[in-house]
């Protein structure tokens, strides 16, 4: 959905309104006291009355928006913005573009991503899997500050991701592409590269029954236990060529990503930077569908982000 289309359908407040309202009313509106799912629409306040009990919620209560006093038109417009191109909007660009305080907007697109991280999460990876870490560029924590920085991959200014692509071996590929087909993606930070660490992430991210691909890293040699067969390729040039292309390509595009979108980036918000990228990547064919799969999540998922103390530097 191009800014044109987006501006014809949402023209005003009214009709993000009646469209947000459509969505949950499709998902059905369930009485936090009783459980019911009858209720009463009060036009007026914006709020569901259950027929039995009469307790009320508002139209925004279990959704991302709630708690939020921003109007309905200003959350459109972000999600429009975050989801109309392949890359992102900086929270800096979109305060310009909507003239509003810098705190608010970037609590809200960290809501977003945070809901589309969910959106993610509803589903397994399944079938031929590559799975493999990278290492993305993060401001220095500020304990570590002090400490004489390190190179390589000890670094204070890196952080460790675990990267997992859908890819099917293509029989017959065109001249110059990859022998692998990709599908879906996810990416998940990781405290450290212990083999329990990503054991405990392949057994809740990916499908038993996948086919696992990994290089001879000591991270995964108990990964056979959590899938129908784990194959082990030396680590070199050829494996990253062949056996797992797509995982290097991802994570080279989401650092490509972060460092033209976001500047002096913290670490404990990348996992909302990714959540973005895979979201938008593994819908790269939705074309303006997408828009509306995220209002779907929206109305559906409230968000568990928490603001800490502000500094402009979080997340640009």
């Amino acid at each position: 959905m191009n800014i044109l289309e987006f501006s014809q359908k949402f023209p005003d407040e009214a009709s993000c309104i009646a469209y947000f309202k459509g969505q949950r009313d499709l998902q059905g509106v369930v009485c936090k006291r009783c459980g019911s799912r009858e209720h009463y629409w009060l036009e007026g306040k914006l709020s569901y009355e259950c027929k039995h009990c009469h307790s009320r919620q508002s139209l925004r209560s279990g959704t991302v928006m709630e708690n939020s006093k921003l109007p309905f038109r200003i959350w459109f417009i972000v999600m429009h913005l975050l989801t109309c191109t392949k890359k992102s909007f900086s929270t800096s660009e979109i305060c310009r573009q909507l003239d509003h305080r810098y705190q608010s907007i970037w609590e809200m697109c960290n809501k977003i991503r945070d809901i589309m991280g969910k959106g993610d999460n509803q589903y397994n990876l399944k079938g031929a899997i590559e799975l493999d870490d990278g290492f993305i560029t993060i401001e220095v924590p500020d304990e570590l500050k002090a400490e004489p920085r390190k190179r390589g991959r000890g670094s204070q200014n890196k952080t460790k991701v675990l990267v997992m692509a859908e890819s099917l071996p293509v029989e017959y590929p065109p001249k110059g592409k990859k022998a692998k087909k990709i599908n879906h993606i996810k990416m998940q930070t990781v405290k450290n590269l212990e083999s329990q660490t990503i054991t405990d992430i392949v057994k809740e991210q990916i499908d038993e029954k996948a086919d696992l691909s990994t290089d001879d890293s000591t991270s995964y040699v108990n990964l056979a236990e959590c899938v129908n067969t784990h194959q082990i390729y030396k680590s070199s040039n050829e494996t990253t060529e062949t056996v797992l292309p797509w995982v290097h390509v991802a994570i080279a595009n989401a650092k490509r990503l972060l460092l033209d979108v976001h500047h002096k980036l913290k670490v404990e918000y990348l996992q909302y930077c990714l959540n973005e990228f895979c979201y938008k990547f593994n819908r790269r064919y939705f074309g303006g569908k997408i828009f509306d799969r995220l209002i779907v999540a929206a109305v559906a998922n409230p968000s568990d982000f928490k603001s800490k103390i502000y500094n402009r530097t979080l997340c640009g």
